[in-house]
């Protein structure tokens, strides 16, 4: 290369720099500058995808589907996640602009439509994964409380109430960075939710006759079938996290390389948790594990008592950050008008009636219909799916991000293309074996019912 053209392409470079630099002022003006590091975005992340909601379902799932195919449905579904949330960080500034959440991302790559389908998806998979997380809690609450109160009255419904009343509580907190120390601690209770159930379901397999244990899938072939669809709906569900943007908007610069250590270190908490409890699980019950595992376990009562504390404090957090696209959504549109920046009272009695007004819906339907394991597996297939798997394979083609040497580009596109019509099926699948059991369960409870 010439003198002429070195120095050309150090000028690109540095007009380049320039261009970047005016970019990031203007941001800093239109929206505040991240002041997260990559521990608090790995809060966040482990936070929003390991919540016991997410991973007490595995080995019910791993159940449905058996050793061969749960085992490499689960192994693929984290390889996959992982490698999705670093394609989704490295679109931050993609055209030179901050994507601040994940529909302006959508919108800055697919325009209109790809708007309004991440709104549409991001909203299922908030009200889905609220309405489950919302059942798990309120099951954990009544456990502890018939652990204490064995004659007690109080029905799974009260528990859902007043799990609903705090999170009203917590809604009044502005925005996702100011959870960081609540998600610190929900990230701690993952951990030791992990550890506990864990070491408790290895307890309670190993006082079990392992001769009564099967691990064929019961049924028909139909219900087997129906059986698998629905598992690999809660498998997705399991890696939901429909807010990457959102969490690296809360990041400082640089947000790329403090996201991507994040993810990594958030996937490592997943991995060492998800799969221990998946596999320690379907070994101990086998065929005969119960949706929500710690329903399963027996003894020492103690320790079942604190494993269900640890699920609340960890979904208490999970619950929030869902909540976040919504909230943002009103906010928005009522509170940065300029009549109310005026009234900073107003301000709040606006967010107290739309916070009030969601978390009243979610609660109602947990309330009604408490099927955790349906709600699993169609907010899986419907809400992140969608969001986790497919939109950032084909997003970062679509963006022109690609690798400059051929094989790997071919790789690359290989391999998201792969991974987007893959999961595309995975998707419907899902749906059509949640539906069919939320129909079942429909004909078989009341609604209200005391589970």
């Amino acid at each position: 290369m010439s003198l002429n053209s070195t120095g050309k392409a150090d000028e690109d470079e540095r007009r380049e720099d320039v261009a970047v630099a005016a970019v990031e002022r203007q941001d800093s003006r239109e929206v505040d500058e991240g002041k997260g590091t990559w521990k608090h975005a790995a809060f966040h992340v482990a936070t929003t995808i390991a919540t016991p909601a997410a991973y007490a379902p595995l080995p019910f799932a791993l159940a449905s589907l058996g050793w061969p195919l749960g085992v490499s449905s689960l192994v693929g579904a984290t390889l996959a996640t992982w490698y999705s949330s670093l394609l989704i960080a490295s679109l931050w500034r993609w055209n030179g602009k901050k994507q601040i959440t994940y529909r302006h991302l959508a919108e800055s790559i697919f325009g209109f439509w790809g708007y309004w389908s991440i709104a549409f998806f991001q909203q299922v998979a908030s009200l889905g994964n609220n309405i489950a997380i919302q059942i798990a809690a309120g099951s954990s609450l009544k456990a502890v409380y018939k652990h204490y109160h064995k004659d007690g009255t109080l029905t799974l419904q009260h528990f859902i109430i007043f799990f609903g009343a705090f999170e009203l509580f917590l809604s009044q907190l502005p925005d996702i960075h100011s959870l960081r120390w609540v998600n610190a601690l929900c990230t701690f209770s993952t951990i030791g939710f992990a550890g506990t159930t864990i070491g408790v379901t290895l307890y309670n397999g190993e006082n079990m006759d392992r001769k009564s244990v099967s691990y064929s899938v019961q049924g028909s072939s139909s219900l087997k079938r129906f059986k698998a669809f629905n598992a690999l709906g809660a498998i997705a569900f399991s890696f939901g996290d429909a807010m990457l943007p959102e969490i690296q908007n809360t990041v400082k610069e640089p947000a790329k390389k403090n996201m991507y250590k994040g993810v990594s270190a958030a996937y490592t908490v997943i991995i060492l948790t998800y799969w221990q409890l998946a596999f320690c699980g379907y070994w101990a019950f086998g065929s005969e594990v119960q949706p929500y595992i710690l329903a399963s376990l027996t003894v020492p009562e103690w320790t079942i008592v604190m494993a269900n504390l640890f699920a609340v404090i960890q979904i208490s957090g999970c619950y929030q950050i869902y909540c976040r696209p919504t909230y943002a959504y009103f906010e928005n549109n009522m509170l940065r008008s300029k009549t109310a920046s005026y009234f900073p009272l107003k301000n709040c009695l606006i967010r107290l009636v739309c916070t009030s007004i969601y978390i009243v819906l979610i609660t109602l339907i947990a309330a009604a219909m408490p099927f955790f394991g349906d709600f699993v597996s169609i907010c899986g297939a419907i809400g992140f799916t969608p969001l986790d798997f497919v939109f950032p394979a084909i997003a970062y083609l679509k963006s022109g991000r690609m690798p400059k040497n051929m094989e790997l580009r071919l790789s690359v596109q290989l391999l998201n293309l792969a991974i987007a019509t893959w999961f595309s099926v995975v998707a419907v699948l899902g749906c059509i074996g949640a539906v069919r059991f939320i129909v079942e369960d429909i004909k078989t409870y009341k609604f209200f019912h005391d589970l």
